[in-house]
């Protein structure tokens, strides 16, 4: 095996890793300048003009997404004022159908009560009617008992329309007192 010195020798490089060979130091340079001029010349306009266009989208892309913020944020207000809304809508109509079932309870009540009071003065009427037909009727047995009494009293039959009003007007001066 040769040694790092041997094999530097050999290829005509330098003997050791301080040494400086101008030469290729001079060539080295040529050529860096030569690629920073063609980099410079060529292909930093079109790196720099790419970057710019990405920096501009990546621009563009923040305001867009602080624009869909804003329009987030503003949605979200609009959703909570409307939320807010429904529920006030809804507890109004909560109330409003409470007070809607409590005056029909009201009106059902009132409807029910003026229907019984109808009902039960169509009764007392019915039963007075009723009463003073029984009166009548009680009225009419009494002439005609009264008749067969005093015919029997008398001897004599009590026939005529007028045994019958005297008769009818002594009861009516005997009505009983209510």
């Amino acid at each position: 095996m040769l040694t790092l010195l041997a094999l530097a020798a050999e290829t005509g490089g330098p003997a050791s890793p301080f040494e400086v060979n101008f030469g290729l130091f001079f060539w080295t340079w040529v050529v860096f300048a030569l690629l920073f001029f063609l980099l410079k010349k060529f292909a930093w306009p079109s790196i720099l003009r790419t970057t710019e266009e990405r920096e501009r989208a990546i621009a563009a892309q923040l305001a867009e997404s602080e624009r869909n913020r804003v329009e987030s944020a503003k949605l979200l207000e609009e959703q909570k004022k409307l939320l807010a809304e429904a529920r006030t809508s809804a507890h109004q109509l909560l109330v409003d159908a409470r007070t809607a079932a409590e005056r029909e309870r009201s009106f059902a009540l009132e409807k029910t009560k003026q229907e019984q009071e109808e009902l039960l003065e169509r009764a007392r009427r019915e039963i007075s009617s009723e009463r003073d037909r029984a009166v009548e009727e009680l009225r009419r047995e009494a002439v005609d008992i009264s008749l067969a009494a005093a015919g029997k009293l008398i001897g004599e039959r009590f026939t005529s329309d007028a045994d019958r009003r005297l008769i009818e007007g002594y009861l009516a001066t005997l009505e009983p007192r209510r």
